[in-house]
């Protein structure tokens, strides 16, 4: 039997989420009423009973994020929350608190969140033990890592980040956030501290690299290897972005899509997608036209060699870097820039360009007008200077085209044919290959009369009339006689009943995603513990940091961030080369509001560690 592949696609809100399925995504993912780890992107109940409803058609799935921690005043609303989203047709929870599993709950899936920090097999195998069917495993991990976990669980679904956002820390393992600011990463409300700019010091106070972001990590790109990916035992690949807008979606859904087409075309039988239907574009989707910060494929292939070193790290923005556009040639009077332009880029109005300005920095301009190869910024805008490389942050010609709402078509290529009964009646069939539903109706009256003209060409053109449908005609067999004259309303009706009989049959038909069961004395060691019923899971020593200090109050002192990326190598000062001995630690990290960090560097685990100071 095949092996389904799934494109997972983030969701904001019920737009994006229904624009993801017409793109070409197998499953969304979509933030619960409350308790998502993107806050600011949660949904109503009525609209993911929509969203589902809509996907259901196309047999993709509908996954909500419930993935923060609960705190014991709020497990019954949650647990109410739970069953109304299993009536609203969700497919599946992603969840990072397992006091969850200990609820009473109706028979849905749960997936076990990147929040839940799966780095080996050994934590893998405990979460299954707790009941999910499916895990997200941590973004830093290799390959080789992933087949490992494979190896170990055969039966469980492994999804993967396949592109966008990168956290620096070990996800579920970062209360930076909260040590700072209060704001815990583990609710829903992290304050990226890893976006800020900080100035880096040595033990002596030197400064060693001054007002850089030094924390923010290049966006996740791994659509060079997605076969390597499905091989390693990934069947769900997760685009991130769920604070991202529509045009981001259509962007890399289309873009991951057509590559998962290809894969499965070339696979010969190995792998089919995940859902139904065929996807048409009427634009080429391209994601380093997306919101982007420059990519990198992160740890896929592995840990490189000692000294060597990562760049992975986007030093100098935490917003979008776009795509190279050229460089200024000169620098005209009244605000004038002309361009040495890349091959096949042409500028518009309204363009957003950006820039690394002399001391660092990040800026940018709106283009105001453009003549040729010349553009003009608005009055008063400082213009770059000569030779200075440009890239397109915003393209607004483009955005023009995503903002329409015909960019995709997804439909069912069904076969239909036309026979007659003995008593002159008709019956209309429908195969439904991509779900493998077949169909039949029949119509009320009987047509014997007699045509002047053969009709076939005209019965078929009524059937071909499927444009309010999710559905496209493919082959079309006619077996009543030609002469046969039965009414364009009759054949109408006739096409109106078979697509609703699809409609209900694919209905009826849905099969949800089998729940896991939790084995009696299952564990979580998991080192985020907010309620009684997790508490009853959990070992001594996990309690969350999130109620041991209130308000992140007293965690000075404290690790708050576990990375595999490793400031030292990134910036050519790996302790294992002599470059990296002229830098003496401890390293400090202080941002300008004063924030204080410590770097550790574990050079045995190649893992760096990031201890809060407090503010000054």
């Amino acid at each position: 039997m095949a092996i389904e592949l799934e494109l997972l696609a983030p969701a904001r809100d019920k737009a994006t989420a229904l624009a993801a399925i017409a793109h070409g995504a197998d499953a969304v993912y979509i933030g619960a009423p409350t308790h998502g780890a993107r806050a600011a992107a949660s949904c109503s109940v009525a609209d993911i009973a929509e969203v589902a409803a809509a996907a259901h058609r196309f047999r993709a799935r509908v996954y909500v994020a419930l993935n923060t921690l609960i705190y014991d005043s709020e497990t019954a609303d949650v647990e109410r929350m739970i069953w109304a989203l299993h009536h609203a047709g969700a497919d599946a929870l992603i969840i990072q608190d397992m006091g969850i599993t200990a609820m009473n709950l109706p028979p849905i899936a749960l997936h076990a969140s990147t929040q839940t920090d799966i780095r080996d097999p050994r934590r893998a195998a405990e979460l299954a033990a707790l009941g999910m069917m499916r895990i997200v495993v941590a973004r830093e991990l290799s390959l080789g890592e992933v087949a490992d976990i494979h190896r170990e669980l055969p039966e469980m679904e492994i999804e993967a980040f396949v592109h966008g956002a990168l956290c620096v820390s070990y996800s579920g393992d970062c209360r930076a956030s909260f040590a700072a600011t209060g704001r815990s990463a583990n609710r829903g409300e992290c304050s990226q501290m890893c976006r800020h700019s900080y100035t880096l010091r040595d033990a002596s106070g030197r400064v060693l690299v001054a007002d850089s972001r030094l924390l923010s990590l290049r966006d996740l790109n791994r659509s060079s290897r997605l076969g390597e990916m499905a091989a390693a035992g990934v069947t769900s690949f997760k685009i991130e972005g769920r604070l991202k807008d529509v045009s981001y979606v259509k962007e890399t859904v289309g873009y991951y899509s057509r590559l998962l087409d290809k894969l499965v075309a070339g696979s010969g039988g190995r792998y089919r997608r995940a859902s139904a239907g065929r996807v048409e574009l009427t634009f080429d989707p391209d994601p380093a036209k997306a919101f982007n910060r420059g990519f990198t494929q992160y740890f896929t292939t592995g840990v490189p060699p000692k000294g060597m070193p990562l760049r992975m790290a986007s030093l100098d923005a935490a917003g979008s870097t776009g795509e190279y556009i050229g460089t200024v040639a000169a620098v005209l009077p009244k605000g004038g820039l002309r361009l040495n332009l890349a091959d096949g880029i042409t500028l518009a109005a309204g363009d957003g360009l950006s820039y690394t300005a002399p001391d660092g920095s990040v800026a940018g301009f709106r283009v105001n007008r453009v003549e040729g190869r010349t553009i003009y910024l608005a009055p008063g805008v400082e213009a770059p200077e000569r030779g200075t490389r440009l890239s397109r942050s915003l393209d607004a010609a483009r955005e023009k085209i995503l903002a329409r709402e015909d960019t995709a078509t997804r439909s069912i290529l069904i076969d239909i044919s036309l026979r007659p009964t003995p008593d002159g009646r008709l019956v209309a069939e429908a195969a439904d290959r991509a779900r493998g539903i077949e169909v039949s109706v029949a119509s009320a009256d009987s047509f014997t009369d007699k045509a002047s003209t053969p009709q076939e060409g005209r019965r078929k053109g009524v059937f071909d009339k499927l444009g309010n449908t999710i559905y496209r005609l493919g082959r079309f067999s006619d077996s009543i006689a030609a002469d046969i004259f039965v009414p364009a309303s009759a054949l109408t009706a006739l096409r109106r009943s078979l697509t609703e009989a699809l409609d209900a049959t694919a209905a009826a038909t849905y099969s949800y995603p089998k729940p896991g069961q939790r084995r009696d004395g299952a564990t979580d060691s998991g080192a985020n513990i907010a309620n009684r019923l997790a508490r009853s899971l959990a070992p001594e020593g996990c309690e969350a940091a999130e109620t041991r200090h209130p308000g992140g109050k007293g965690m000075e002192g404290e690790r708050v961030m576990t990375t595999r990326y490793c400031l030292r190598r990134e910036l050519g000062h790996c302790l294992a080369t002599p470059k990296g001995r002229e830098w003496r630690g401890p390293l400090t990290l202080t941002d300008a509001a004063g924030n204080s960090f410590r770097a550790d560097f574990d050079c045995a685990d190649c893992r760096m560690h990031i201890v809060w100071l407090g503010r000054s």
